[in-house]
């Protein structure tokens, strides 16, 4: 199946990995998890446990051509993405709209801000206007380090870099502005209490 972005460009997937029919082990032992993997991980946990709702955004896209090698089975051919998506992961918890972006980097001493766009950064202020919380999870993969970031704190960094300043967040600056979350092994990355932190700290 081919699916291109809107200018065109191919998008090329990354390999599913198989299925399993055993349930699920939340001991999160593989160090090879992708941030996107701890994170599913960590709120099917939460979901489990009543302690938040939260899921991965689904990715917009329009099918532009199917085949039917047979009566019983469709094959997608070609489609596109319809538009730019917005944020990775929405959800409630504790009564409140909670909407965020998972970033990870291989840069040890910074955070690239070519990795976030404009219309994600649109669409958190739009978020926090309606007073929903909306946040960036940050993780230095090479570091194993992992930080919590308000749209308020990553607001001012974005400002910064349009009015002419760094590209990118200094992992010091990051250090200063944002809580960091420390890993563990059940869940993986227990971020809510991070996450009552950054509610108490920007209402």
């Amino acid at each position: 199946m081919a699916i291109n972005y809107p200018n065109g460009k191919k998008f090329i997937p990354q390999k599913e990995l198989p299925k399993k029919n055993k349930k699920k082990d939340f001991s999160f032992s593989n160090r090879g998890k992708t941030l996107e993997d701890e994170l599913n991980e960590t709120n099917e946990y939460y979901l489990q446990m009543g302690l938040a709702v939260i899921h991965k955004k689904p990715v917009p896209v329009q099918i532009v051509k199917v085949e039917y090698p047979s009566r019983s089975a469709a094959v997608i051919r070609e489609a596109y993405f319809r538009t730019p998506s917005t944020t990775d992961y929405n959800g409630v918890w504790n009564g409140r709209y909670i909407d965020f972006e998972a970033k990870e980097t291989e840069n040890k001493t910074s955070f690239p801000l070519k990795n976030i766009h404009d219309h994600q950064i649109h669409h958190m202020s739009q978020v926090v206007k309606q007073q929903g919380m909306a946040f960036m999870i940050i993780r230095f993969s090479s570091l194993q380090r992992y930080f919590i970031m308000h749209f308020e704190e990553l607001e001012v960094f974005w400002d910064r870099m349009v009015a002419g300043g760094r590209k990118s967040i200094p992992l010091q600056e990051i250090e200063e502005t944002a809580i960091e979350v420390v890993p563990g092994a059940f869940p993986r990355l227990d971020f809510l209490p991070a996450l009552q932190q950054l509610q108490m700290k920007h209402t």
